[in-house]
């Protein structure tokens, strides 16, 4: 059991840190449901330093929901090269059109319905809810779970989520939901530079795959190439240009395919729209 003093010498802890070290992020300042969205779904799995150049680039070119929802597959990837994971694009592109064709260009600020909108799970649900809507949600991510197993777990091995939940939702300011998670994000951060990564020692830790010379790799040449082609492709070419086996091409184009990132159709290759 964990006492109602060291929940408050917690949140303390988390407080002091941020008002003495916070960080400015762009996503932090003018904010509003559609920039914290962008924000979110382009942070996953990308690190923050590379988000932050490319959430600056994105908004300049689409601006809006609006402007979003109306560009083309190709305009939209191409403004997300560099980010990986190319259907988080198509996703928030998708997204964005539900949201102006069933919402009124207005974004839900409710988790239920946020989770149906196209790649939103229950974290990212949550983190717009708060982020965008100053809601006491509670959610989970990265930051949010080492903070919470470097005070509460020190001496634990496979922490479950299911057993954050509770401090999680203990210490949740209700009044500046906003504020306080970014506390725990920037908190957290810090933990994961100065001390062991307290993660490991999480049951839903999963150590990231190497990127360099993986199929991951060769699903973003694809797709930048093809972006920046002026006309279809085909496997031969791709092989060639890309300088990768037949093999690698067929499964990279297969993943491309199931995600709706790229079409083929006698043999060429071009983006799905």
């Amino acid at each position: 059991m964990t006492s109602i003093r060291d929940l408050e010498q917690f949140k303390k802890t988390v407080w002091d840190y941020y008002r003495a070290n916070r960080r400015y992020f762009p996503w932090r300042r003018n904010i509003n449901p559609y920039r914290v969205l962008v924000s979110e779904i382009m942070l996953q799995q990308t690190q923050v330093s590379r988000g932050e150049i490319k959430y600056k680039e994105f908004l300049k070119k689409f601006p809006s929901f609006s402007a979003l929802a109306k560009a083309s597959n190709a305009d939209v990837l191409m403004a997300w090269q560099g980010l990986g994971y190319n259907r988080r694009a198509l996703y928030l592109k998708r997204a964005a059109e539900v949201v102006m064709n069933e919402y009124k260009g207005k974004l839900p600020s409710d988790p239920a319905m946020l989770v149906k909108l196209p790649g939103i799970g229950v974290y990212t649900a949550g983190a717009v809810c708060a982020f965008a809507f100053n809601k006491p949600v509670v959610f989970i991510d990265t930051n949010v779970r080492r903070v919470f197993i470097h005070h509460f777990f020190n001496e634990r091995e496979e922490v479950n989520d299911v057993e954050l939940v509770p401090l999680v939702e203990a210490t949740l300011d209700k009044e500046n939901a906003r504020e306080w998670y970014s506390a725990l994000m920037d908190y957290g951060s810090m933990l994961g530079v100065e001390e062991e990564n307290a993660n490991k020692r999480s049951a839903h830790y999963v150590k990231q795959s190497k990127f360099e010379g993986s199929l991951r790799q060769v699903r973003g040449k694809i797709v930048k190439y093809v972006t920046s082609s002026m006309r279809q492709v085909t496997r031969k070419k791709l092989q060639k240009a890309l300088g990768e086996t037949g093999g690698r091409i067929d499964l990279a184009i297969a993943g491309l395919q199931k995600d709706g990132i790229i079409s083929v159709s006698r043999r060429r290759i071009f983006l799905a729209e």
